[in-house]
């Protein structure tokens, strides 16, 4: 696996990074000093440093992410507590050949902070927020191929349906994708701002409207979000790989050990929910929450990208 690498200039490090459900993970994962977590989407850190403060002199930590930006900021982020973070470029869907490559046998916890991070929106040239213009691109590794733009260039109107009613849910569907269809043949889709224009026009005014008091509380989701989600989705392959990843993580665990994981839309916590219930029958985990830990409208005021997520727990019998 490759190490982090790489310079950036200092206002790449300005980003606000404010990890979700901070206080309900911490608690969780059942810290004590020198045990080994592993946080398998590390990001800029936030959950990590905190874990890192819980974990004594000789606790360690195992952090791992596909976008290498991240794990620049983490790195200069997490400095203060020296070798006791290693940091590693990789898909966690490589979480057993990781800790066999870093000698690690099983570990005392492990974290998931499913979907995509704040530096990621933040920086227009990734492609992922429909508030900034910049390319379609929506990779959270650079060096994968597809784009977000080639999907939308390329897939038929019927796979664009398709792909933005499963993985968005989005009840317009047949709507953004006619409107897509339509105006790719007089130029190519390619940029953020184009295709929230072309969503934007395909949905009624009145189906924009936020249908729940949470999601009230800070402004209405923008039109082309179950849209943007649905690309981001499966140009990154999200929801195979957290089925790939879920045994192995679970087999990672010692006796006593937990796994947090906090998703953001209902698909990926439909995986979580069915899988921890199918190792609950095998014997292998224990079920500590048996509804999905939420933030309270307090943290919601203050983060609001943290309104839809949901904390799943489990610990190895």
């Amino acid at each position: 696996m490759k190490r982090v690498s790489g310079e950036h200039s200092p206002d790449f490090f300005m980003i606000e990074h404010v990890p979700v459900l901070l206080d309900e993970v911490i608690e969780y994962l059942n810290l004590k000093e020198n045990k080994v977590i592993v946080d398998c989407t590390i990001g800029e850190g936030g959950h990590a440093e905190k874990i890192l403060g819980n974990l004594g002199p000789s606790g360690i930590l195992l952090g791992i992410d596909q976008d290498q930006d991240a794990l620049v900021a983490a790195e200069r982020r997490l400095a203060p507590f020296g070798k006791r973070v290693d940091l590693i470029w990789g898909n966690f869907t490589n979480l057993a050949k990781i800790l066999r490559e870093e000698g690690i046998g099983k570990v005392d916890g492990i974290l998931f902070d499913l979907g995509v991070s704040s530096l990621q929106l933040s920086r227009r040239e990734r492609g992922f927020s429909f508030l900034k213009e910049g390319p379609l691109d929506m990779r959270m590794d650079k060096t994968l191929r597809l784009k977000a733009s080639d999907l939308i260039n390329h897939l038929s109107y019927e796979e664009l349906q398709n792909m933005i009613s499963k993985l968005g849910e989005e009840r317009w569907a047949k709507r953004i994708a006619r409107a897509i269809a339509r105006e790719r043949e007089k130029t190519p889709v390619t940029t953020t701002a184009q295709l929230a224009r072309i969503v934007e026009r395909a949905i009624p005014h009145w189906g924009r409207i936020p249908r729940y008091r949470k999601q009230a509380l800070v402004r209405g989701r923008h039109p082309a979000t179950r849209t943007f989600l649905a690309l981001r989705i499966k140009v990154n392959r999200e929801l195979e790989n957290l089925k790939e990843v879920l045994p192995q993580a679970v087999n990672s665990l010692k006796k006593g050990g937990r796994i947090c994981i906090i998703s953001y839309h209902s698909l990926e916590d439909r995986i979580v929910k069915n899988s921890f219930q199918e190792f609950a029958r095998q014997g292998r985990l224990k079920i500590l929450t048996k509804k999905p830990v939420t933030p309270t409208i307090e943290e919601i005021k203050v983060n609001p990208r943290s309104r839809s997520a949901k904390l799943r727990v489990g610990e190895r019998i």
